[in-house]
């Protein structure tokens, strides 16, 4: 009698994978039972390889549908005796007891379906229901079910089986690897989106001047709007006040003898909203005049006006002369879309100027926003490129960034219109508070001045001076010392110690000008004489060709789709290493199909370009992501880094792409070589760096294809074993190309770190689809190649 006739079968089960987790306990217990010589599951929640092994079992696979679930994909080879007997029920008796229950409940709020036909899902709730039944009852019952899931898990074991392999050799020998500059990557603030007005600079009156409508008066008070009617109070501007370089104040006149309860007056909302949190302080600062006594109150309340978060009077003052009010609300509850209101029941004439509102809580007291600056220190960056862009040139000179109307006291101030992003800023963060974040971030301040040049109007290089000791004057105000002109200006301003700037970028985005080439001479000279030690940055690309004008380093932007980013990896492959340096200060994937409001799939590409800055960072010496922020009330510009409100934030898969290079900076890069068909889809890079307690070989990699790929990384020359229960395994990915993060779901795209256990010098590992990993293999010693780097 011939042998029984074997049948290949495939099963899929989705699980959890804590479902997982008890699968492996559950088989172990039941070995006996169930037939089974050997099974044995590895589970990591769906960054690893899962492996699944029996004497039946010809081929499995744990394809991650996200960080949460995982799609098991089983073949068999087996007689039918074996299928009936043993196999079925003991996978639909464990999909029975380890799924159904997340599977009703989580499954559709955690994960996609579109992959299943609607009649399997269906079905697999009818699986569900069959829990509690006798096991006889419900083996027959659901095995209608069960065939159709497996059906459906054909097409996908079907691409399991065409899963990519690649081989990933690292060489850790001294002879071939070299130090990252300390200063490779960094941040990029400009003023766009309401990233410093209305963001980090934790000002919370929108227009505290009443400058924003123009020096004419009558003026637009926007966003300061009136309580109560025309009947009961009047409010104008008038150029009155004290301050000559913003003269205008408001002039509000109480026209009722018996006014409402509360009183008439106006309110400012602030930036969409301001953020009161019950039981915190806020400083309230404002110049007020009247030329009688006054009876007023400052309030806080809900952006309806009925809940009062916070009030303080204002009685028997004399107030004939402008007079500075200080005083301190205690917010007695909470409300994250509040005003300020000043309101009286007093018939009579007040003027208010520069009203200021600022949490008494803010980073080390200097004014910035706190959770958003914890956002920005995560990230570890070596300098601080600022305050543009754009925003430095204008798109008229009258509206450049002019550093000295941005110093000293706040309410002298000026203030001017942002007219390239078109929204008022009154300068609270100046020239003094961006090099004060540079050094509270730890971060070179990079200074971008303007080259006497705009989008629309230039200045001919014959008159460009003027221009020239303007700058010179920054350099001394951020370099000088506490008895210089401009040094004892900061020392007044609370700064007696230098700040170490190095760095200056002469325009932005001007190459091409007319005047540029001879401006940039003219400053580049200058500077050069005066300090000798500052490396200076021209708006030139010099990548493909030499520059016509000195350089320290040159600036390459760039903004393009996902695609061709990723292809930009080699794109300094050939740069001359001759010359000046590479900053690339400004990149990201813009492509409004590739990104949305910020992408997995922009990330992905991101980190590739990024690899291949890492393997080139001989002559790439400085990289920055831009636009840095946005307010959600302003998207001028998509995508961005990090996306907040006034009282949420949270980093877009951009974001959280760049914590994967945080180490990068100062550590040690070394050769890496992929060896695979797939290798179009890959883009990766190796380097050493170390914390406090230990060192750690990092291998990055990106899959930009839909493919998983059987991973196999093997480390050459490395001095030291690993010590597997240090080492970790990080992945960014998400169920759609296109899922973006939200104030709703902020983690939706964020890394995953688990522990790697089989970390080794050769180790396998399943890179899933669309995704980027980081490897990092803790050394059980010191290496000498850092050591001597």
């Amino acid at each position: 009698m011939h042998g029984e006739r074997k049948a290949n079968v495939y099963c899929s089960i989705i699980f959890s994978n804590h479902g997982l987790i008890r699968l492996n306990r559950f088989v172990a217990r039941n070995n006996p039972k169930y037939g089974f010589t050997r099974f044995k599951l590895f589970a990591s929640r769906g960054l690893r390889v899962r492996e699944a092994k029996e004497s039946e079992i010809l081929r499995s696979k744990v394809l991650s549908l996200t960080p949460d679930f995982v799609l098991v994909v089983v073949r068999f080879s087996c007689s039918m005796k074996c299928l009936r007997e043993h196999l079925y029920p003991a996978f639909l008796l464990l999909f029975l007891v380890h799924c159904e229950d997340w599977l009703l409940d989580e499954m559709p709020k955690r994960t996609s379906l579109s992959c299943f036909p609607s009649f399997v899902l269906g079905a697999l709730r009818g699986l569900g229901r069959a829990k509690g039944m006798d096991f006889k009852y419900a083996f027959f019952s659901t095995m209608f079910s069960m065939l159709l899931f497996c059906f459906s898990g054909t097409r996908l074991s079907a691409e399991l089986e065409l899963a990519q392999t690649a081989l990933v050799e690292v060489d850790v020998s001294w002879e071939l690897s070299r130090k990252i500059p300390d200063t490779l990557f960094g941040l990029f603030f400009e003023e766009i989106n309401h990233a410093g007005a209305g963001g980090i600079w934790a000002e919370l009156v929108g227009n505290r001047g009443f400058e924003a409508g123009g020096p004419h008066t009558p003026s637009d008070i926007d966003p300061w709007s009136i309580i109560g009617d025309d009947s009961s109070i009047y409010i104008t501007t008038d150029r009155s006040s004290c301050f000559s370089q913003n003269s205008v104040a408001l002039r509000m006149e109480i026209l009722c003898d018996n006014c409402p309860a509360g009183g008439v007056g106006i309110y400012n909302p602030g930036f969409w909203g301001m953020n009161i949190e019950e039981g915190k302080a806020y400083n309230l600062v404002m110049y007020v005049r009247s030329l009688e006594s006054v009876d007023l109150t400052a309030s806080l309340t809900c952006s309806d006006g009925l809940q009062n978060l916070a009030s303080v009077s204002i009685q028997g003052i004399d107030l004939s002369n402008w007079t500075k009010i200080e005083m301190q609300l205690l917010a007695q509850g909470t409300c994250r879309a509040s005003r300020l209101e000043l309101t009286s029941m007093k018939r009579g004439v007040i003027w208010f100027d520069q009203v200021s509102l600022m949490p008494s809580d803010t980073y080390k007291g200097h004014g910035f926003r706190k959770e958003l600056t914890y956002m920005l220190l995560e990230l570890r960056p070596q300098f601080l490129r600022f305050p543009g862009g754009c925003f430095v040139e204008g798109d008229w000179l009258r509206n450049a960034f002019r550093w000295r109307e941005t110093i000293g006291p706040w309410e002298q101030r000026p203030g001017h219109f942002g007219d390239v992003w078109n929204y008022w800023t009154d300068d609270g963060l100046g020239y003094y508070e961006f090099l004060q974040l540079a050094e509270d971030l730890g971060a070179s301040p990079i200074w971008v001045f303007n080259a006497g040049i705009s989008h629309h109007d230039e200045v001919d290089t014959t008159v460009i001076e003027p221009f020239v000791k303007d700058v010179l004057d920054s350099l001394e105000f951020a370099r000088g010392s506490e008895e210089s002109t401009w040094g004892s200006v900061r020392a007044t301003m609370g700064h007696p110690e230098r700040f170490p700037v190095k760095y200056v970028a002469i325009g932005n985005e001007d190459c091409g000008k007319e005047f540029y080439r001879g401006n940039y001479l003219k400053f580049y000279e200058a500077i050069r004489e005066a300090y000798p030690d500052i490396q200076m940055i021209s708006n030139c690309d010099g990548s493909s060709r030499p520059l016509d004008h000195p350089a320290d380093l040159y600036d390459f932007h760039v903004y393009t789709s996902a695609a061709n980013l990723f292809l930009m990896k080699n794109k300094f492959d050939r740069t001359s290493r001759i010359g000046p340096k590479v900053f690339v200060s400004e990149y990201a994937v813009n492509e409004p199909k590739d990104t949305g409001k910020g992408s997995l799939l922009a990330s992905l590409a991101e980190a590739a370009f990024l690899t291949g800055l890492e393997k080139n960072s001989d002559v790439v010496q400085m990289a920055s992501y831009a636009p840095l922020f946005v307010n959600d009330n302003d998207r001028t510009w998509n995508p961005d880094a990090i996306v907040f409100n006034s009282w949420q934030q949270y980093g877009t898969p951009s974001y959280w792409m760049q914590t994967y290079f945080r180490e990068s900076s100062g550590s040690v890069i070394h050769p890496i070589t992929i060896n695979s068909s797939y290798s179009d889809a890959l883009a990766a890079s190796a380097i050493t760096w170390q914390d406090a307690e230990d060192i750690f070989l990092r291998v990055k990699i990106v899959n930009f294809g839909p493919n998983a790929v059987n991973l196999t990384i093997s480390s050459k020359g490395l001095q030291a074993g690993v010590n597997t229960a240090k080492s970790t395994v990080t992945t960014l990915t998400s169920g759609n190309l296109l899922d973006e993060n939200s104030f709703t779901e902020p983690n939706k795209v964020v890394p995953v770190t688990n522990m790697l256990p089989d970390a080794s010098e050769e180790m396998q590992a399943l890179l899933a689809p669309y995704s980027f990993t980081s490897f990092d293999l803790a050394l059980d010693q010191y290496s000498k190649l850092v050591a001597e780097m």
